[in-house]
């Protein structure tokens, strides 16, 4: 029910210069992968094979890099390094890409408005790459879609945060009318802590039905003077039609140097440990 899947990238990681000033935040590696490589695994994973990216200037290393390089692949063909491909070469055969370009930054509303053309009237899937998520039974991605079957509305995932930290996130407020899961009546964009109803703050993972265009081109620019997903969206929790979701796992903010830096390490060691166990 799920085909499509979203991803805004036409960001400039000014938080990352100068690695970001010719790289794209979203080509940024943890271990041996890009970021952007992770969140289609986890679309992947979820069931579908169909990618859309909402690109910018000086992003044309996505879309070489989800695509065949033949001089490279001739330079290693036969030797151990070939199988550094494996992965990549999977995503490449699965799944579809398509792009289009974002002309202007003008927030994450704008661009998932952007990427209408590519994703059209049905449901799909949004993932902000910089918020890398590890599940190792089941992605977060696979868990809301499960939620999705059920709910048929839009979903967001949620996870708590230290109260003084709500100024960077979406917040939400809400029933709680399952474990883990909450009927939306209220969000808000990066209020102050003094102002936040509740410290279950929005990360980069979303269902979002067809009728968010509609809205998103109607929604005034907000905070920052950018339109932002959180008012769009605010219209449909005010029907009753948003669910926040708990989800299971763990969430790396790979958008910051700290956060970054923790999934990198915490990956290396939990690859140090499958070795161990390989060998033992």
């Amino acid at each position: 029910m799920i085909n499509k899947c979203l991803f805004p990238a036409a960001g400039y990681g000014t938080r990352f210069l100068p690695a970001t000033k010719a790289m794209p935040k979203e080509m940024l590696p943890v271990l041996t992968k890009p970021l952007i490589q992770y969140g289609v695994e986890e679309a992947m994973k979820a069931g579908i094979t169909t990618m859309a990216i909402v690109t910018g200037r000086g992003k044309r290393a996505i879309e070489d890099h989800f695509d065949v390089s033949y001089e490279l692949e001739h330079q290693i063909r036969g030797t151990e390094k070939e199988k550094m491909l494996a992965d990549i070469r999977d995503v490449i055969d699965v799944c579809t890409f398509s792009y289009t370009r974002q002309r202007e930054m003008k927030g994450l509303g704008h661009a998932i408005l952007t990427g209408e053309t590519l994703i059209g009237d049905e449901s799909f899937a949004v993932v902000l790459a910089d918020d890398l998520c590890i599940n190792k039974e089941k992605g977060v991605l696979s868990q809301m879609v499960e939620l999705f079957k059920k709910y048929r509305c839009c979903i967001v995932a949620i996870e708590e945060v230290d109260a003084t930290e709500t100024e960077k996130y979406g917040i939400i407020d809400g029933e709680e009318i399952k474990k883990n899961i909450f009927r939306v009546s209220n969000m808000v964009e990066k209020p102050l802590p003094s102002e936040a109803a509740t410290n279950l703050a929005i990360i980069g993972r979303y269902i979002l039905t067809p009728d968010i265009f509609d809205i998103l081109r109607e929604t005034e620019p907000g905070k920052g003077g950018e339109i932002q997903i959180t008012d769009a969206l605010l219209q449909l929790a005010k029907a009753g039609k948003v669910i926040a979701y708990k989800f299971e796992g763990i969430r790396y903010d790979c958008g910051s140097i700290d956060g970054y830096v923790r999934a990198t390490v915490e990956l290396y060691n939990l690859e140090q440990e499958k070795k161990g166990s390989s060998c033992a």
